[in-house]
């Protein structure tokens, strides 16, 4: 699998393709409709993933869902289990806290993406209306068990490896 990130919209929301087999996932599709069309090219697109309903992060949802006429999945139609698009497999994890509606997709036991839940060295926000701090530090500890090389991909900033936040992340330290 090939993971293309692309920095989109005003507050700099990372939007994530995943191709495989002539195939594409999207992730967070946060602005800038065109940006993402370029990049996904002669690829079939098979569903657009939401890690959380905040505007950042879908704000090019609409044209893009009428463009590729696919399947959006987000925490409304999406339990925590193991799922199968196209070629792509991967596991919902529920990760609530930053908001009630957010959740982490993980990829061949390799690739999670975490949305606002989780950044290198920090936390998202949770002090906004739907924000849970309880609920956030409780949902850290599913993440906590996952493999240690495991690539954490967040909605914002650079990418991490779980190893690196058990070590350098306040909010993951036992």
């Amino acid at each position: 699998m090939k993971i293309k990130r692309i920095i989109v919209g005003e507050l700099e929301t990372n939007c994530y393709l995943l191709f495989k087999n002539k195939q594409c996932l999207i992730i967070d599709p946060g602005a800038d409709e065109n940006s993402i069309n370029k990049e996904i090219k002669n690829n079939e697109v098979k569903g657009i993933l939401i890690t959380h309903h905040h505007f950042d992060h879908v704000g090019a949802l609409l044209p893009l869902q009428k463009k590729y006429q696919c399947l959006v999945y987000d925490y409304s139609n999406l339990k925590e289990k193991n799922y199968q698009i196209g070629d792509f497999n991967f596991d919902v994890i529920y990760t609530e806290g930053h908001t009630n509606d957010s959740v982490s997709y993980y990829f061949d036991k390799k690739y999670l993406f975490t949305g606002d839940f989780l950044f290198k060295g920090t936390i998202g926000r949770y002090d906004l209306p739907t924000g849970d701090f309880d609920m956030l530090m409780n949902n850290l500890d599913k993440i906590k068990r996952l493999p240690l090389m495991m690539r954490i991909y967040p909605g914002h900033g650079e990418s991490t490896n779980l190893e690196t936040e058990l070590r350098i992340n306040m909010y993951l330290r036992d």
